[in-house]
């Protein structure tokens, strides 16, 4: 049955668990974040697919299921799934998206490695996906496309289909022009790109970046633009913009690029934040903590993420104020990459050294300044140290736009709470009431913590109450229909955001 609605992104819509060696299809173990938003935009359609990819030893066995019908919570649906070898998954994602895309999405040049790009592999990928989803689309359906590594599926897809609407998202920062061009591969990616009906970033800086980079190599001419809205143009961020392109020509056709930032699923975690269990959980670190400081930093163990620049700011602020020793303690998550990701293990080898370093340096028998942990945390635990941190800090060297600080305000029904934000993660745009900070500067980064620290009561709670409407307004649910609200055809000016009902 062809679908009126076809989602392409790499991960599958559900966890598969073996069950006494029958595979079981079942829900996200989280149902906060993109999949179960994505999800349930099959129930406004009569008929919805997914299309993503599954790692097979044999792509030609016969006895793999390309196609499985799932009905769960969000209505039913295909997923077809795209055989790949574990030799692909490693030349499409784990060479070519990560070490030189990666890289340079974020503005890191001098980690960009051109040398073991198969761009041919990476093609041959993408022109796959591409060959499912017109398999799968009915005339004139709808077809959303995710994220950097399927970045040449749009062209391939209007090639084969040009019946079709197509819009893609884009999940990571876009850079400048002088960094994108660093790409041997920038037109044919370019092309690909504005073949879409919608191309859409998180923030108004992303839409203006791609818009320079489109016309740097091609005859594209801005048709349209607009002021940014006052929510996303916080005064001190380094990515606020003014003014951005909204509509573009390109080979007389139309393209719609809009900023719609990613939020979290607030009404879910505020529920899990007001658990007894939660509460409970909160109160004990409390407790373990007396009368001290929890300063809480979470992110995954990537140089994106900073995490040797905020250990070093950690160090000089117990080396500059010896009252603090043994009344602070910096909780540092960093979740390492997959096992396969060996682009990120000296990272975690150096985090460890230098946690270790400054234990052995501040530390007492009854004090360690800072807990290192090195796995991921079961969403209801981290709600609970949200809710019992306080200063969360977050400070992330790029970042597309940072879930983790809209969580933690989410986390904070208590209305209490400080939120130290790098100005280089998407979310200050909007998170203007955090106290951000410039990871590249010592004295900011150490400033900042030691405002927060400090930080009165009544000031806390007014920061908190400001972040708290920003998110609550600008959640997954707003960001999921502002996209399909541009691609519907909508003449409202997309980059000023209404207010959510």
């Amino acid at each position: 049955m062809s679908s009126n609605l076809v989602i392409v992104y790499h991960r599958q819509p559900y966890e598969e668990v073996d069950v006494n060696g029958t595979i079981e299809f079942r829900e996200n173990k989280s149902p906060n974040g993109i999949v179960p938003t994505l999800k349930s935009f099959f129930g406004r359609f009569d008929s919805g697919a997914w299309v993503a990819w599954k790692e097979t030893e044999d792509p030609a066995n016969p006895g793999f299921e390309h196609r499985v019908e799932i009905e769960d919570d969000h209505g039913a649906y295909a997923v077809s799934r795209l055989p790949l070898t574990r030799e692909q998954v490693k030349s499409f994602y784990e060479v070519s998206s990560k070490e030189a895309f990666w890289p340079i999405l974020h503005g890191f040049k001098e980690r960009y490695n051109y040398d073991p790009v198969d761009w041919p592999t990476f093609r041959e990928v993408n022109w796959a996906f591409a060959e499912v989803a017109a398999h799968e689309a009915a005339e004139g359906a709808v077809v959303w496309v995710h994220d950097y590594n399927l970045w040449l599926v749009p062209g391939y897809l209007r090639r084969m289909r040009p019946d079709l609407k197509i819009s893609f998202f884009h999940h990571t920062p876009f850079p400048s022009a002088d960094m994108f061009n660093v790409l041997p591969w920038r037109k044919e990616i370019m092309e690909s790109l504005l073949a879409c009906d919608v191309v859409g970033f998180h923030i108004p800086r992303y839409v203006a970046n791609f818009v320079s980079a489109a016309r740097s190599m091609l005859d594209v001419e801005v048709t349209a633009r607009q002021k940014v809205d006052k929510d996303f143009a916080a005064e001190f961020s380094a990515l606020t913009e003014v003014s951005v392109p909204y509509e573009l020509l390109f080979n007389e056709k139309k393209i719609r690029v809009q900023a719609s930032p990613v939020g979290i699923d607030f009404g879910y975690i505020t529920d899990v934040a007001n658990t007894p269990e939660t509460q409970t959980r909160a109160r004990e670190i409390r407790a373990d903590m007396g009368e001290g400081k929890l300063l809480l930093s979470v992110g995954r163990t990537d140089y994106t993420k900073g995490g040797i620049d905020q250990l070093e700011s950690f160090e000089r602020l117990l080396e500059t104020n010896p009252d603090m020793r043994g009344k602070v303690r910096l909780m540092h998550v960093s979740v390492p990459a997959n096992q396969n990701m060996t682009v990120y293990e000296n990272i975690q080898s150096d985090l460890e050294q230098m946690a270790g370093r400054i234990n052995g340096r501040f530390g007492s028998l009854d004090w360690q300044p800072i807990a290192l942990i090195s796995r991921a945390v079961p969403f209801t635990d981290l709600v609970a140290f949200y809710r019992a941190a306080d200063v969360a800090w977050i400070t992330p060297l790029a970042d597309g736009m940072n879930l983790v600080a809209k969580e933690f305000c989410a986390s904070r029904t208590d209305g209490d709470g400080v939120l130290v934000l790098s100005e280089f993660a998407g979310a200050a745009v909007e998170m203007g009431s955090a106290l951000l900070t410039n990871p590249f500067s010592n004295k900011s980064m150490d400033s900042a913590i030691e405002q927060a620290l400090a930080m009165g009561e009544a000031e806390r709670r007014d920061r908190m109450a400001a972040l708290r409407r920003v998110i609550q307004t600008y959640d997954i649910r707003f960001w999921a229909e502002h996209q399909m609200q541009a691609l519907g055809g909508d003449e409202a000016r997309l980059t000023t955001l209404p207010a959510a009902v």
